[in-house]
């Protein structure tokens, strides 16, 4: 973003240079759009089939295990090691090489901004930066313009009116908007509301919301919504093939299992347990894709996920699950790749397990009496 916001400006600057000294207001309000030609610069047409390819690193390959042995292997003895002491060996295999990016299947903690969203914004950080506020000339009417059409995009996906979406900035507006509204709800049950504030406190605009609107951001979150109304059902179906097909392909692994209602769950999260394998473990070996195994906001906890225990996961399966994360841009190679990879490192994780080795010659675990030691 960095980038392009400095060759935009570098851009808007030769045109200043080019043109005289009164530059009329329409070109300087344009100048972001009209940057490196007449044409609106876009980085994808749309999620269609190969327009959104992304470059990883699918390069590693079963080969690049070849040659790894348990390191803790005591005067040759047949001592098994622990899954987090396998995937300590595993940790250099999937090193990405200088300028390799990992595939990312992480979405339920943060996606990608589509590129034509980003490119509803950068006008407003470049040309169009009046304060949507401000009524008494036309850099405020352009951006506020702007903020009214991103709240129609918004209202139109959701089916609500325009006049209900009310933009705000962070938790602390949020909380002055629930005051009033609580007030409000008791001023019409016929009880005195009063809320105590300073003479200075800024005024909700509308009457409700404090503060100043941020119109790249509104800009930004109009156009997001109307690409997702003009292209969710194809969005849709084809993150389902997607889901269906990794799903299908994960689940063909012995002891796997879905996590959650089969029937009834979204399908760009995708969440199994593989059996007999630490989730941790195995996301150590699995370096060369992005995924989680819980929650952004629990990351830093070893507790097995809540979410999966709440839906009558065992701590085992809990422990065991990895969350796959599809999105609009991930494609079918991805998708591909990641199966590969999944199948051979849980495979290569489960034989360094004694309980794989005691499930492989039939033992029922549950009827092996446990000594504490």
């Amino acid at each position: 973003m960095a980038s392009l916001s400095s060759s935009a400006m570098r851009s808007a600057a030769r045109l200043s240079r080019n043109s005289a000294v009164g530059v009329p207001l329409k070109g300087i309000a344009r100048a972001a759009t009209i940057i490196g030609g007449a044409r609106r610069r876009t980085y994808v047409t749309g999620s269609k089939p190969n327009n959104a390819q992304v470059e990883t690193a699918i390069k590693l390959d079963k080969k690049d295990f070849a040659g790894i042995t348990p390191s803790m292997m005591q005067n040759g003895s047949e001592m098994k090691i622990s899954p987090m002491a396998g995937a300590e060996v595993l940790k250099d295999a999937a090193i990405m090489e200088e300028g390799q990016r990992p595939i990312y299947l992480d979405m339920q903690a943060t996606t990608p901004v589509d590129p034509r969203v980003l490119d509803a914004m950068i006008p407003y950080y470049v040309g169009v930066y009046g304060n949507p506020h401000s009524r008494t000339h036309a850099y405020g009417w352009e951006s506020e313009k702007a903020v009214e059409e991103a709240r129609e995009h918004i209202a139109n996906l959701i089916g609500a009116d325009p006049k209900e979406i009310i933009f705000t900035s962070g938790a602390t507006e949020s909380n002055n908007m629930s005051i009033k509204g609580v007030a409000r709800f008791f001023g019409r049950s016929g009880k005195k509301r009063h809320i105590i504030t300073t003479q200075t406190e800024h005024k909700c605009e509308r009457g409700l919301r404090s503060g100043t609107l941020a119109p790249p951001l509104v800009a930004g979150f109009g156009e997001a919504c109307r690409i997702a109304k003009e292209e969710m059902p194809y969005d849709s179906r084809r993150i389902k093939a997607m889901s269906d097909r990794l799903l299908k392909g994960l689940l063909a692994m012995e002891h796997t299992t879905q996590n959650g209602d089969p029937n009834a769950f979204y399908p760009g999260c995708v969440n199994v347990s593989f059996a007999y394998v630490e989730g941790e473990s195995l996301l150590m070996a699995l370096k060369d894709i992005a995924l989680s195994s819980g929650s952004a906001c629990t990351s830093a906890s070893l507790e097995p996920s809540y979410v999966l225990r709440a839906l009558g996961n065992s701590d085992e399966s809990a422990h065991s699950s990895i969350r796959f994360g599809i999105g609009r841009f991930t494609t079918e190679a991805e998708i591909d790749y990641v199966l590969k990879a999944v199948e051979e490192r849980v495979t290569f994780l489960r034989e360094l397990s004694p309980l794989w080795e005691l499930v492989q010659e039939g033992i029922d675990l549950d009827t092996i009496q446990w000594s504490q030691h």
